[in-house]
């Protein structure tokens, strides 16, 4: 077994869509980034590569590469968990937790969770994700961005892992 944590920020800017875990959220101002700005899906990334110890996600989708401006990240979630698969791991559980002040995520939730079960290949039952607030502390409690933290659980699938990474 591994754990793996991911963390990720960005700041709101107006003129982008919010695309959350793959899920674009109406009536909200979207993160600047140099991809889709998902900043759920870049901290699940993290995390994923943290556990297998393979870097992070700026060693594998680096934004001075013109290929990721403006990126879908489920892609990038994607190419992450064929590498982990390729490493010898499977997502045991992932645990998400969205801090900010807007939007409120409950209503968003359960689509999240389904989106990321259907690009990640893992079951429903083995996420979780939940919105806190900062209650007005800092500047992601003045509204000013998003921040996420994401926990998973790896196990060794069976799968030839690499010699590398043993």
């Amino acid at each position: 077994m591994r754990i793996g944590f991911g963390y990720d920020s960005h700041v709101f800017e107006s003129g982008r869509p919010l695309v959350l875990g793959g899920v674009l959220i109406p009536d909200c101002d979207g993160l600047k980034a140099h991809s889709d700005g998902d900043v759920l899906i870049h901290a699940v990334i993290d995390a994923l590569y943290g556990a297998a110890a393979m870097g992070d996600i700026g060693s594998h989708f680096p934004d001075t590469d013109g290929k990721w401006k403006d990126a879908d990240s489920a892609l990038m979630l994607k190419s992450a968990m064929y590498d982990i698969r390729g490493a010898g791991y499977a997502v045991e559980n992932l645990d998400v937790t969205v801090v900010c002040e807007r939007p409120r995520l409950r209503p968003f939730a359960d689509l999240i969770r389904s989106r990321l079960s259907d690009v990640m290949g893992v079951g429903l039952g083995r996420i979780s994700v939940k919105g806190k607030s900062n209650e007005k502390m800092d500047d992601v409690g003045a509204g000013k961005g998003i921040v996420v933290h994401a926990a998973v659980l790896l196990k060794e699938s069976g799968a030839q892992k690499s010699s590398a990474l043993a």
